[in-house]
Formats: structure tokens, sequence, C-alpha cells
């Protein structure tokens, strides 16, 4: 016996369903973290580990390191995090971003890697690098994919601890920053 199918007709003059109906991208803010978000940051990583782009990330770790974390939040609701990670005095890195599902695709995580740019250039670090499954992603901003080997500073740091060392799977990419500039005084006026 077949059963009739049920065809859904979509009248190409509706108007297309709002993909983020609870989210207003302009009043999502991206700001430093604070003690009291670890929770959430930790709650959202956990969450999103099934996916086999993070790394688990315990607690405690998230809270030592909150100062470190930006954000995107709406209504004091943490949608997305990263956080901005020192591998050396010229290295940084790009660790556990992530955003929440229903806020992707409104620009949430191009903010916060922006917002981490500007941080690294602040701080003076020459690259800021970042280890993807994704890569094309990072590439879009800026990045470029580089032999794991052209950052020993993450392999040193954690990648030799690593259960997956040696078969991640995932991508290595590094953008270039541009250093800070500080105000010149004159050679003319040291000399009188």
């Amino acid at each position: 016996m077949r059963l009739p199918l049920e065809l859904k007709v979509l009248d190409p003059r509706s108007p297309t369903p709002d993909p983020y109906p609870d989210l207003d991208p302009s009043a999502i803010v991206v700001r430093s973290a604070t003690g009291d978000e670890a929770a959430a940051i930790h709650t959202l990583i956990e969450e999103h580990l099934a996916e086999g782009h993070l790394l688990p990330r315990q607690f405690s770790e998230v809270v030592v390191h909150a100062h470190r974390f930006v954000v995107a939040v709406q209504d004091d609701e943490v949608l997305a995090c990263a956080e901005l990670a020192p591998l050396s005095h010229s290295v940084a890195e790009v660790r556990s971003m992530v955003v929440r599902r229903d806020a992707r695709g409104c620009g949430v995580g191009r903010r916060i890697v922006d917002e981490l740019v500007r941080r690294a250039e602040a701080a003076g670090f020459e690259k800021l690098c970042a280890f993807s499954h994704t890569p094309a992603y990072f590439v879009h901003l800026g990045f470029s994919i580089v032999p794991h080997e052209w950052l020993r500073e993450k392999i040193v740091t954690d990648c030799h601890a690593c259960s997956q060392f040696r078969r991640c799977g995932q991508y290595a990419v590094v953008r270039a920053l541009e250093r800070p500039r500080h105000a010149c005084v004159p050679l003319a006026a040291l000399h009188g």
C-alpha cells in the first residue's frame, strides 16, 4: 500500500522565516569575560565537544583564565567565546572558540576574532594562530594555513601532552599582526 506523499510548496512571495528569531545582532556585545561567566563559558565548550572541533577544558582552567576570554553576549547570556592564550612572547593563540548554534551566521565569530586580533596587537604579539578542523573560516579572516612545525610554541606548550598528538586532523593557521605604533619623538628634538 502506498502512502500519499505530502509536498510542501513554498510561496516565493512569502517572507523567509528569521533563522535567529531571538537574536538581535545590534544588541550583541563583544567584551571581556568576567569570572562570574566561567561556568557559562565552560558549559558552552562542553556542549560543543561532540562536534569534534574542540579540546575539552577543565572548569578550573576556565576559571583561572576567564580574564583572557572574549565573549559575545545578549541580555547577559553568553552566545560565543574564545580565549586569547599566549604561547610565547611573540605568538598568541585563539583557543576554545565556540559560537552557540543558534547564533551562527550572524557575524559573532568574526567580531570575536577581530577583537582578539586587536588585543593581540595591543599586547605586542607578532602572530596570532589557531588550530582548526575548518581552516577556511580562518583563511576568510586573514589567516594562512601553515605546517604545524612553524608553531613550535604550540607543540611544546600543548600538543606533546595531548592524546591526539600527530593525529588530531587540525590545521594550523597563522595571521601576522601589526606592531602597535608608538608616538615617536623626532631626533632633532633629542639633540636640542
